[in-house]
């Protein structure tokens, strides 16, 4: 809307906005205090998606007027009266959801960016300012229960009598009361809300896909992410291109997770390490940072990109490799830290002054390798001597960037060129060719070359990079994460670690120090900051405040017992129930009925199988609703029961079967089952039905199932 107001008085953004003429049919209700209360609904979505041409009404999700209807601002006419949405969509957010949006966009948010301490929301005023009639119970219901004080972050309100009635006044407190401060364990620094949270509830509750909202939400900000809450695949895009960039990372933890797997440890490595001699080394042990330590490393370079102001990309610049000295070498550190600190960097092939503008010419520079060289054998035009001085002196051009590698699989610093070649010999007759360059970034112990490269370097001294094989983005965020703007507090890009099932592994185990170096105030650049030396590598380290860590948890399964009290205290715990509601959401995205899906009530299936669990064992293993999702008719229903939640069913009842059929409504499965059947055994010869405790049964499962005590 600053971006509208803009294009209307100086005609910025006239390429995205003017293509959509004058405003016809929507408009959206601004929820801030503006000259113009009013605003175009295509426009403005047609900015917020870079498009210049998509419809505008409401029927489909993606259309303007809709998108902005789900996400819970309100459409209007030109004279600002609410428009009612049509009641045939079903992929329109109504009722309570929609009521509990409006309120939090239109009260709750502008009076926190007020600083306001706390907002009164009248019923009367809530209904009147969405169009409503009639609704004063639904209104008072939504504003007072659980799932508002958790969409909007407020603690329960109180309100006014009676409730319900139009007159009734909700307040919220937004802030502690005058000379009080809130204890709270978020990060000083601005930055989204999630630091340490783990998901938890029981299998098919959408755990996984919640930690792929989250984790988007977190790297792109509420404003992007919650236009793609009804457009799955939208958001999943966005998630993979996010993993692309390497600021989202998953791990599923498993029993057999170590700490060395996690944080860091030594892992035997064979093969060549690289050197100009082509040399190469056999067994040797080697610290490899594990997937915590890569991502934090990735986190501690995220600035955002509008905190700086002069922002380095590789557009009209070629990418080099090259090695500065040999990591096998024992002056190896001093030589990198010598180049580091003099802003150069270093060649080593043949110690002959290549300064003569002829050797512009590769063929000059072989004729001199053939008459002066000291390497042995034949010498031509593809020879290391020739080929990498060429590359180094003539084809290495200013702003180009070169990464120099430790060994062959190892980054340990990147820089842009800004000189031509020189000629500095040494006294030890090595490293005399020198190319002036500005350091961008640095770390003598080095980053994964998976970082930025899709494989391992080679052992050639100095070559181009294949940009497709570059991640680019990675690489950029590299290169601007050492400027001088870095050092002051500015806003740092999220980067988010998903560990699904986190409770099947030995968290202590697992975790080691950073059970202590998680804590939000012990983050770097908090105030109780804390750092420690590992035990492999003795790196010093410590934990980015932008890295969040995200987790889920089944409560189905038993090993949940494992997480000791250290861990939950330095989590949020987010219980996650089946859910009717997300149920009836995920079939009308394709156009079907919850409550009638060839015949079946789903939603009734659903809330009836998990009653009964809940009063034969307990609520912790209750069916999720993403079992379901998926079905598109009675006979997708009917593989759900009969391949997922029958089996789920007996592993809960330890193939006690009498239960799994008192769950499904089967009594004694002999008569008017529905999904099982029982027949009683006989007895074998010589033995009495009372000596076995009773009759057996056999149970089984039939071959078609009766669905009707759950008809539509």
């Amino acid at each position: 809307m600053d971006a509208y107001d803009c294009y209307r008085q100086s005609g910025e953004h006239a390429d995205v906005f003017g293509a959509f003429g004058e405003p016809r049919d929507f408009w959206v209700r601004t929820t801030r205090e503006r000259p113009n209360r009013i605003y175009p609904s295509k426009p403005i979505v047609g900015f917020l998606r870079g498009k210049t041409q998509l419809n505008g009404g409401w029927g489909q999700k993606a259309d303007a007027a809709a998108r902005l209807h789900n996400a819970g601002y309100i459409i209007v006419d030109a004279d600002n009266a609410p428009i009612t949405p049509p009641e045939r969509y079903e992929h329109l957010v109504s009722n309570a959801d929609r009521i509990r949006l409006c309120a939090r966009n239109y009260y709750l948010e502008p009076a926190r960016e007020n600083g306001a301490a706390e907002v009164a929301i009248r019923v009367s005023d809530l209904s009147r300012d969405m169009g409503l009639r009639d609704l004063f119970p639904a209104i008072c219901s939504a504003l007072g229960g659980e799932k508002f004080q958790k969409l909007a972050n407020v603690p329960v309100p109180t309100h006014t009598l009676p409730n319900p009635s139009s007159s009734t006044v909700f307040t919220y407190q937004l802030a502690a009361p005058e000379g009080h401060q809130i204890m709270t364990l978020e990060p000083a620094a601005a930055m989204p809300a999630t630091t340490n949270l783990i998901l938890y509830g029981p299998p098919g509750t959408g755990k996984t896909y919640a930690t792929a909202w989250e984790a988007v939400r977190l790297c792109l900000g509420d404003a992007r992410v919650i236009p793609l809450r009804d457009d799955r695949d939208a958001l999943m895009a966005e998630y993979r291109r996010l993993v692309g960039e390497g600021r989202i990372e998953f791990v599923t933890f498993h029993q057999s997770m170590a700490y060395e797997d996690f944080v860091e440890g030594r892992q035997p490595t064979t093969g060549s390490d690289e050197g100009e001699d082509g040399a190469s080394v056999g067994f040797r042990l080697e610290t490899v940072p594990g997937i915590f330590r890569r991502i934090a490393k990735r986190a501690e370079t995220g600035l955002a990109k509008k905190a700086i102001s002069n922002r380095l990309t590789t557009e009209d610049r070629q990418i080099y490799k090259m090695s500065v000295g040999s990591s096998r070498d024992a002056g190896d550190q001093e030589l990198f830290e010598e180049a580091i600190e003099g802003g150069y960097t270093l060649l080593n092939w043949e110690d002959i002054d290549w300064s003569d503008p002829k050797y512009e010419n590769a063929g000059e520079i072989l004729k001199t390798c053939e008459v002066q060289g000291k390497i042995e054998g034949p010498v031509t035009l593809q020879s290391g001597q020739v080929s990498i001085t060429d590359t180094f002196r003539n084809r290495l051009k200013s702003r180009d960037i070169i990464v120099v590698s430790k060994g062959n699989s190892l980054i340990r610093a990147i820089g842009e060129v800004t000189g031509s070649y020189e000629y500095q010999p040494r006294p030890d007759g090595k490293f005399g060719h020198r190319r002036a360059v500005r350091w961008l970034w640095h770390d003598p112990a080095g980053v994964p070359v998976t970082e930025l490269y899709d494989g391992n370097f080679t052992m050639r001294s100095l070559y181009l990079l294949n940009r497709e094989r570059l991640n680019i983005s990675a690489l950029e965020r590299y290169m601007n994460s050492a400027t001088e703007e870095a050092d002051a507090d500015v806003e740092r890009e999220a980067f988010v670690l998903i560990i699904d099932e986190i409770n099947r592994a030995n968290i202590s185990k697992v975790f080691g120090e950073l059970i202590t170096l998680l804590e939000p105030d012990k983050r770097l650049g908090q105030p109780n900051a804390l750092k420690l030396h590992l035990p492999y590598s003795r790196d010093e380290f410590g934990v980015p405040a932008n890295l969040h860590i995200i987790g889920t948890m089944n409560t189905a399964d038993r090993s949940i017992a494992l997480l000791d009290t250290a861990l939950r205290r330095r989590f949020t715990f987010r219980e996650l129930m089946p859910d009717i509601e997300e149920l009836r959401r995920a079939l009308a995205a394709r156009q079907l009925d919850a409550a009638n899906l060839d015949g079946i009530d789903l939603c009734k299936l659903l809330l009836t199988i998990n009653e009964r669990i809940e009063y034969l064992f307990d609520r912790e293993h209750q069916i999720g609703h993403a079992y379901f999702t998926g079905c598109r008719s009675h006979v997708d229903v009917e593989e759900v029961m009969r391949h997922k939640i029958i089996p789920l069913l007996a592993e809960y009842f330890y193939e006690d079967w009498s239960k799994v059929a008192a769950v499904l409504g089967d009594g004694d499965g002999t008569k008017g089952a529905h999904f099982l059947e029982a027949r009683r055994l006989t007895a074998p010869a010589g033995f009495a039905d009372d000596e076995l405790g009773g009759g057996k049964m056999r149970w089984s499962v039939k071959p078609r199932f009766d669905f009707s005590d759950f008809a539509a």
